[in-house]
């Protein structure tokens, strides 16, 4: 076994803590970890062999090993956590997040910045906040700064030249800056500074400023600024008082874990209470792959990346003791600039919440890792492969259009999720000026549908009502057409903002797929389940658009008897 060759370089490795990297023949990091005392931890892998399949396949690639010494465990965490996040080794726990917890980006790099709902943090010079949970209430905030502020959502290059304002600017939910006589630059800049004070929290400040602004507005005699600005510092006055009655009831605010494990991976339930009350259910999965054995093991790597994006509570409750607890406090605690216990509750009624967790816990290991559903996640992993996708395309939006010679065109949208139809929210829609003239046929009145014009009318419609709602945002968007409809999506997408989604289009017979980035189609194998699960999604979204179709004509016949 390769690791044996390695015997010398082991017993000269440092007894101080630190994190190790085992490296195999390509130079690829394949497993990180981290030791109180590097010497004896790594030495354990000599007589790691028949522990199981997965450690055997670790110590038959390990052709070196690399250390890095730290001054503490608490360092070591943090160093581990960070070459897990950058590297990805194939042999660690890696967990996803059943629910991708929005953040809301002020575009601080534009001149006219935005505010948008977004899935990640970037590094783009934008201002985030966030994770919002509930999600909902990221859509409520955005709402909130949009009727406040009029901090601007639209995609349009701002240079202030418009002739007039959008409908946006009438229903007072945005102020203008696109017409300087109505807006000036420095106007706008005060209007997302203001934005900014509400999405850090600093209420405070915030209503000193807009007191200030309102009793200047009225000494100079603009009334109607003076009204909308007494009407936002009430608004925020009111969340003020809120979150300062909230912020008394420290007792309740803790996340509760439970965890199952089992040979197709992990399920882990995170129960989110504040206040006293279970504000959110969050669910993690782990795939098999990482080379973990113990309960404990899969905890620990859960605690590290839950909270990697997250602000900890005063009070995490797990089922069961971690290794490196008092480490793994305090690096909780740094990150959340306060004090922060990991206890495992033996009685009581934070017992039962724990053992409800794990309940809970066990019945998403059970549904989710059933034959049905891994044959889903195989489909979808196969999917992020061939598209080069960031992430498995979990939410799946499907859109056709039904028409017959450009009579009663309708479009319909089905919702896949995890490879399960969600028919709770499918949507259908009308299509409205998309036929033309054909000059070719007898009848010199006759028109034809436009299908391209078709789909950039749905596309935009289902995502700008997305867009105001802050979410949720698809994986993936499927078009039931080739390059001339996905071009069409994806130029609807662009004028409001969401060009960063991605789109496919799937072509009838050849049953190809069709991507912006490729210039030749992706032809899958017939009896590929990624391929199956496209055209079972398609499939569906093109009798739910026959089906309203024929309705459509039926009422249509009826009205005109």
């Amino acid at each position: 076994m390769p690791i044996q060759d390695l015997k010398e370089q082991i017993a000269r490795l440092p007894e101080q803590p630190g994190v190790y990297l085992w490296v195999n023949r390509a130079g690829e990091t394949i497993y990180v970890g981290k030791a109180r005392a590097l010497r004896d931890r790594v030495r354990s892998y000599l007589a790691a062999a028949g522990m199981s399949p997965r450690h055997d396949a670790l110590l038959e690639e390990i052709t070196s090993v690399e250390v890095i010494v730290t001054d503490s465990v608490m360092e070591a965490l943090a160093l581990e956590n960070n070459l897990i996040k950058e590297r990805s080794p194939k042999y660690n726990i890696l967990l996803r997040d059943d629910k991708n917890y929005p953040f809301l980006q002020l575009t601080t790099s534009e001149a006219f910045p935005r505010m948008l709902v977004a899935r990640h943090v970037e590094r783009d010079g934008d201002f985030y906040a966030g994770p919002f949970l509930p999600a909902k209430l990221a859509r409520r905030t955005m709402g909130l700064a949009h009727r406040m502020f009029g901090i601007r959502s639209c995609n349009e290059v701002i240079t202030g030249q418009r002739a007039r304002p959008c409908l946006e600017y009438d229903i007072k939910r945005c102020i203008a800056p696109c017409v300087a006589e109505i807006c000036s630059q420095e106007q706008y800049g005060m209007a997302v500074a203001n934005a900014r004070l509400l999405l850090e929290g600093r209420n405070d400040e915030l209503i000193d400023t807009l007191r200030e602004r309102m009793v200047d507005a009225s000494e100079q005699q603009r009334f109607e600024q003076a009204a909308q600005l007494r009407d936002a510092l009430r608004t925020v006055q009111i969340l003020r008082d809120r979150q300062q009655k909230v912020a008394t009831a420290q007792l309740g605010d803790r996340d509760v874990f439970g965890l199952k494990m089992g040979p197709s991976g992990s399920a882990i339930q995170v129960f989110a209470m504040r206040g006293g009350r279970v504000v959110e259910r969050i669910e993690l999965v782990t795939d098999p792959g990482g080379i973990a054995v113990r309960d404990a093991d899969v905890l620990q790597a859960a605690l590290q990346q839950f909270y990697e994006m997250r602000v900890p509570p005063a009070e995490i409750d797990l089922p069961l003791e971690i290794e490196d607890c008092e480490a793994m406090e305090e690096w909780l605690s740094a990150r959340a600039g306060r004090h922060i216990r990991i206890l495992v509750p033996q009685r009581g009624d934070k017992r039962a919440l724990v053992e409800l967790a794990t309940r809970n816990a066990e019945l998403s290991y059970r549904t989710r890792f059933n034959e049905n559903t891994a044959a889903h996640f195989d489909a979808l992993e196969t999917l992020r492969t061939v598209l080069g996708l960031p992430a498995v395309p979990r939410r799946i939006e499907c859109f056709d259009i039904s028409t017959i010679q450009g009579s009663e065109t309708v479009a319909s949208m089905v919702v896949c999720e995890d490879g399960r139809m969600k028919k709770s929210e499918y949507r259908k829609f009308r299509i409205r000026g998309t036929s033309k003239p054909e000059s070719r046929i007898p009848n010199p009145g006759s028109r034809i549908p436009d299908d391209f014009a078709a789909m950039r009318e749905v596309v935009q419609r289902r995502y700008r009502k997305v867009l105001e709602d802050g979410g949720p945002f698809p994986d993936l968007i499927l078009i039931d057409g080739g390059k001339g409809q996905l071009t069409a999506a994806y130029d609807a997408l662009e004028q409001i903002g969401l060009g960063n989604l991605v789109a496919v289009g799937i072509a009838k017979k050849e049953e190809l797929l069709f991507t912006r980035d490729q210039q030749d189609p992706i032809a899958l194998p017939d009896n590929d389940p990624a391929l199956l699960l496209i055209e079972r999604i398609r499939d569906e979204a093109h009798r739910f658009a026959v089906t309203f179709h024929r309705k459509a004509r039926t009422m249509r016949d009826l009205g005109s008897e």
